[in-house]
């Protein structure tokens, strides 16, 4: 390179026991406690520590440094303990994996209330989990102050968290593990409520109590929220609360027998092309449909919401896997058209959750390492996802 040098010198000086391949991490640390989360934790947690040991703030800290170095088990701790240049960055050293594992087994609470009844039940939270809800709304009202939204787009959402331990229980499509639902706010992209439920927990159950977490986590300056879920939800007590609660929402909806009858009867100039793609023509048409249970409310008050059919045939006669060549689906909302737009464009933000929630659960299982959970007990395993959530 026609001789020419670099303009730098080495320093002898510096011992070599103090570097570190994870430079990233403090920048995470330092949000961590500029948001007010690591306060948070330290004024709502629950933790004895020994009397030369780590803050809870400070094991949480610990355990954001392992996931974000890409670390699994509370095992790796113990190789990442050997770099004392992060222990100097973070200001403290981290935990043995020990000392981390009873950490996270201070928040099980085997004696507090189950909410729901039989295969339903869930553990009601105790005050530790409750404390790293508030470091999550810490994070979440640090955002909203950085970067300000008027919408909230809630997209909620179940995954399955696969798991080998003995406490997991099956899941419905025959696997062991877990299946924690998250609510997420679009325009923040950032996981606002979540709750951990055994994998035998019904998606359908509990909703409501996730989407109050959900809306009381958001910080002030909103003018308007909406929710985007699957079927899960679709409920007609949860539809009535959410149009009270002035909350824009559309769902799927389960296709009954009946329901497909009404699709399959329309008229062919009701149907309206969305699209072509891979093959296949979309088509949706605005449904007059009122189902039964619509008007079993304790009011009686009947709301007439928008079922907007959908239909998905193959191109040129061709078949889908299980022989049909025409499937139908619906959803359900209370929303108008968007201004200038037609139900079709409706359909499509429907779809956008595709990108938001279960981009999220990707990442928690496969960047954050959720299925590495670290304990039998429940309230641990609780406290293992909530604590990755706070990043």
């Amino acid at each position: 390179m026609s001789g020419s040098r670099l303009d730098y010198e080495l320093d002898h000086e510096v011992g070599l026991g103090a570097l570190t391949a994870h430079g990233g991490v403090p920048a995470l640390i330092e949000h961590f406690r500029s948001s007010g989360a690591a306060a948070a934790v330290d004024g709502s947690v629950p933790y004895k520590r020994c009397k030369r040991g780590l803050s809870a703030s400070e094991m949480c800290e610990s355990l954001l440094a392992l996931w974000a170095c890409g670390g699994e088990p509370c095992e790796d701790l113990d190789r990442l303990r050997g770099q004392d240049g992060l222990g100097l960055l973070l200001g403290h050293g981290l935990p043995a994996a020990q000392t981390a594992r009873d950490f996270l087994s201070s928040f099980d609470e085997p004696e507090l209330p189950l909410l729901g009844a039989a295969r339903s039940a869930v553990r009601e939270e105790g005050l530790g989990l409750r404390g790293l809800s508030r470091a999550s709304a810490a994070v979440v009202a640090d955002l909203q102050a950085r970067a300000p939204q008027k919408v909230a787009t809630l997209d909620l959402d179940a995954t399955i968290v696969a798991s080998s331990k003995r406490a997991a229980a099956p899941c419905y499509d025959g696997r062991r593990g877990y299946q924690p639902v998250v609510a997420l706010w679009a325009e923040q992209d950032v996981i606002v409520a979540d709750e951990f439920r055994d994998g035998n927990v019904s998606a359908q159950s509990g909703n409501r109590r996730v989407i109050e977490r959900a809306l009381a986590a958001l910080p002030e300056g909103i003018s308007q929220v909406y929710l985007r879920a699957d079927s899960a939800l679709y409920d007609h007590s949860l539809m009535v609360y959410l149009d009270r609660k002035k909350v824009g929402f559309a769902l799927s909806v389960p296709v009954s027998p009946g329901l497909l009858r009404r699709m399959q009867g329309l008229d062919e100039a009701a149907w309206q092309l969305e699209r072509e793609d891979e093959g296949a023509l979309r088509h949706w048409a605005v449904l007059d449909y009122l189902p039964d249970g619509a008007i079993d409310q304790p009011d009686g008050v009947v709301r007439r919401l928008r079922y907007i059919a959908i239909r998905i045939g193959r191109k040129q006669g061709s078949l889908f896997a299980d022989g049909e060549t025409v499937k139908h689906f619906c959803v359900v909302t209370n929303r108008d058209d968007p201004e200038g737009g037609d139900a079709g464009d409706l359909l499509r933000w429907h779809r956008g959750k595709a990108g938001t929630v279960e981009h999220a659960h990707d990442v928690l299982r496969n960047e954050l390492a959720a299925s590495a959970l670290p304990s039998q007990k429940f309230g641990a395993n609780a406290a293992r996802l909530s604590d990755v959530l706070c990043k």
